[in-house]
């Protein structure tokens, strides 16, 4: 874990030796499920601790600004996180929501995603670690952002390697409540797909956040955080049917 360790420094969140277990202990669990459900093709052990869980908890860089304090998220100027909602959409392995709530364990954790073999690994790997607080829903978003227990009620919506901004912005917005963020994790140049991506975003009741650079070691592409602001609800015809937002991306 000393990727993990060193990474986590140098973002300013100090991991504590119950955190590291839970990380070893996920790992290990990613590692032996991956065998039967090809749920991630990162399955060395640096891999898994730099693109996957420091990948993760970069998100926090972009979190609605958490006092320092013990335990754990010690992240200087955000206010406390406890009863923080937050959803994770397209979960798949548990990434970026699952190394979050490790790290901070008082977020209120939703994972999302419309694949069930994914889904039973993550219930699975919930009860492993012991997490308290973490509800695991099988759906595919454009369903799931109609149903009032989920249509924006969130603080915070998560989303990693999904689709393009446009897309992503239909399907995340819509489970944002009014002055709740979005927050993607990006890699490469991302200019042309925030330029292409702008005018869905305003549609759909956001507003555009300046992206966020991560640099760390292990790192070697350019990477960036996509803050995406909810200003304003999103109309009712949103998201469209299951495969639209994909087939015809919102401009």
């Amino acid at each position: 874990m000393n990727l993990l360790i060193e990474g986590s420094h140098l973002l300013g969140i100090p991991l504590s030796e119950h955190q590291l277990r839970l990380f070893r202990l996920y790992a290990e669990e990613l590692a032996l499920w991956n065998r039967q459900f090809n749920l991630t093709a990162v399955t060395d052990y640096e891999g898994i601790q730099t693109r996957h869980f420091l990948d993760s908890i970069t998100c926090l860089l972009a979190f609605p600004a958490v006092e320092v304090r013990d335990p754990p998220c010690q992240i200087a100027g955000l206010p406390s996180m406890t009863g923080l909602r937050v959803i994770d959409i397209g979960a798949g392995g548990g990434f970026p929501g699952l190394p979050l709530k490790i790290v901070c364990p008082e977020i209120t954790l939703t994972l999302l995603d419309s694949v069930a073999k994914k889904t039973k690994f993550l219930d699975h790997l919930v009860n492993k670690l012991g997490l308290a607080g973490v509800h695991v829903v099988t759906g595919r978003a454009e369903e799931v952002a109609r149903d009032p227990q989920h249509r924006e009620r969130y603080d915070v919506v998560v989303s990693r390697a999904v689709a393009e901004l446009a897309v992503l912005a239909e399907l995340c917005l819509p489970f944002a409540r009014v002055g709740g963020r979005m927050i993607a994790p990006k890699k490469g140049a991302l200019e042309r797909e925030i330029e292409m991506g702008e005018g869905a975003v305003e549609r759909l009741g956001g507003r555009m956040g300046k992206a966020i650079a991560v640099e760390l070691p292990g790192f070697l592409d350019i990477r960036h955080l996509i803050v995406v602001d909810k200003v304003s609800p999103t109309p009712a015809v949103y998201p469209r049917r299951p495969g639209i937002p994909s087939k015809r991306p919102l401009r």
